[in-house]
């Protein structure tokens, strides 16, 4: 099941986020809405980045006790750690995993970097499939990542 965003998904979603008049938190909501229509995204959410600590700002999907995260824990925390984006194909594998989801079998980690590449927050996605992203999902949400970034403060 690799490669789930299609290019027709991944080019509407692109254009939708790009061509939309918003900033700040209602870009960053509209954006996790726009990856909701995606079956395999079950849960979309953005992180912000305050000190050590990863902070639950925009989402679309279950609610989740994982509001704040340190900097080193879970897949979120160790992407910011390792400045590094995250491609995880099945959570049960990992030692550190964080459960926001009994139904969670992969989850997609990207960095939102500034123009000064501070790490601003992340974009964080759950799927239900073992597998469920590849390199194509991740380069849809970098080309995102890049919007937010220059559209980050209200």
């Amino acid at each position: 099941m690799k490669g789930v965003v299609s290019s027709i998904d991944s080019n509407r979603i692109l254009d939708a986020v790009n061509t939309s008049p918003l900033t700040g938190a209602a870009l960053r909501r509209f954006s996790m809405e726009q990856l909701d229509t995606l079956d395999a995204y079950n849960w979309s959410g953005i992180y912000r980045l305050e000190g050590d600590t990863l902070v639950l700002d925009e989402y679309v999907g279950a609610v989740t006790d994982h509001t704040r995260i340190a900097v080193g824990v879970g897949v979120c925390g160790t992407a910011v750690a390792q400045r590094k984006n995250q491609v995880i194909d099945d959570v049960r594998t990992l030692d550190n995993y964080l459960a926001c989801s009994i139904e969670t079998r992969a989850e997609l980690v990207v960095l939102i970097f500034s123009p000064e590449h501070e790490i601003l927050g992340q974009i964080d996605i759950d799927g239900h499939t073992v597998g469920a992203f590849d390199a194509s999902d991740e380069a849809m949400l970098e080309t995102m990542a890049k919007v937010l970034a220059e559209r980050w403060d209200d």
